[in-house]
């Protein structure tokens, strides 16, 4: 079966569905940068660059889709205008790009559908034909004569995913075919946790931004390979952090160990932040700011040392949000990629195992 891949990014999401014969041959993304990078891994798919809204590239897409018989489509449209850290503005252009999405399905008329966007996607609305409506709506009121929809919010946790990542799913099929996509039933089932995911890596400290260029060896030994290297880190982060336990906040810390300004000055902040993560659960949703101990629950476990501090005061590597993610750790990342870039596309990525395993059941 052949497939069309809608707002790309760098081809995360759809990494396992060659295992399910499902061949992406066109893929379309908007920024030049990722639709390089998605090449590089996928050098036999003609990715088609440009703004889906613009109806050359539009049109685009459609006639390359006809000409490889394009039966399958998956769309993970940017979130940021749904996303609960953002306003849900009904005006917001990025929640119309589901417009195009409707568009295209209806042109080429795919056997298969598979949608995911943030859980607040099933709640939006935007104006379409002068008319305030919640995209689901319009889902139904535009395919369902073509098309049966099963739709939920599903954790990647449930699914094997060592990391916690709730997604509104929404599968089409195509009436004419006989088997019919399903929401999968939750297997009970124990979830894969960081420890299973990262515990075999080696420890690492950071590099001190201070010190680089210095006589300095904090942070450089036990290189584990290209992807998971120290992170730099300024030393006031640092010494916060090795004083702070395993899933805990250096806001739980004593005002000497809290966060602070250069200047001293205490920082206020959601615990959230300056935090590390469980070993003994799967981790939090990883975020497009993964490479910032201030943001997120973006620090690594750690263990407890005979001096009483905690090993690692310092973000996940690429490698360990790779693993995270359920990405193979010989991804093939472009030579040119810089850290914050691929760290950034991780962190926009849906799990590749969580999209296999709700598809699976096509096999």
């Amino acid at each position: 079966m052949n497939g069309l891949s809608l707002f790309a990014n760098v081809g995360i999401a759809e990494f396992y569905l060659n295992k399910l014969n499902i061949k992406v041959k066109i893929a379309s993304e908007l920024k030049e940068d990722r639709a390089k990078f998605y090449k590089n891994i996928y050098p036999e798919t003609n990715v088609i660059i440009g703004d889906i809204k613009e109806k050359y590239i539009f049109n685009k897409i459609i006639s390359y889709s006809k000409k490889e018989k394009i039966d399958f489509i998956i769309a993970t449209p940017p979130c940021q205008g749904m996303s609960t850290a953002g306003k849900n503005d009904w005006k917001d252009q990025r929640n119309l790009l589901i417009k195009y999405v409707i568009d295209i399905i209806l042109e080429l008329k795919p056997k298969y559908v598979f949608l995911e966007n943030v859980p607040s996607f099933l709640n939006t609305k935007i104006i379409l034909d002068n008319k305030l409506k919640k995209i689901i709506d319009i889902l139904y009121e535009k395919l369902s004569l073509d098309y049966f929809l099963e739709k939920s919010v599903l954790n990647s946790a449930d699914f094997g995913v060592p990391q916690i990542r709730k997604r509104a799913i929404i599968l089409l099929t195509r009436k004419d075919i006989e088997k019919k996509l399903i929401i999968p039933k939750i297997k009970k089932r124990e979830w894969k946790t960081v420890k299973d995911a990262i515990g075999d890596l080696e420890s690492l400290n950071p590099i001190i931004k201070e010190e680089v260029g210095s006589s300095n060896t904090f942070g450089k030994e036990n290189l584990h390979n290209k992807w998971h290297k120290p992170p730099i880190h300024c030393k006031r982060h640092v010494e916060i952090m090795k004083v702070t336990p395993t899933g805990k906040s250096a806001f739980d810390n004593s005002d000497l160990y809290k966060p602070k300004k250069t200047s001293g000055e205490l920082i206020r902040g959601f615990p959230t932040t300056y935090k590390r993560i469980e070993w003994d659960s799967p981790s939090p949703t990883i975020t497009m700011a993964n490479g910032a101990i201030s943001s997120q629950n973006n620090v690594h476990p750690g263990k407890k040392l005979e001096d009483g501090t905690y090993s690692d005061p310092r973000v996940l590597t690429i490698l360990e949000i790779m693993r995270l993610t359920t990405l193979p750790d010989n991804w093939n990342i472009p030579e040119w990629a810089s850290d914050n870039f691929i760290r950034r596309v991780i962190g926009e990525g849906v799990p590749p195992l969580f999209v296999y395993e709700i598809l699976k059941q096509l096999k």
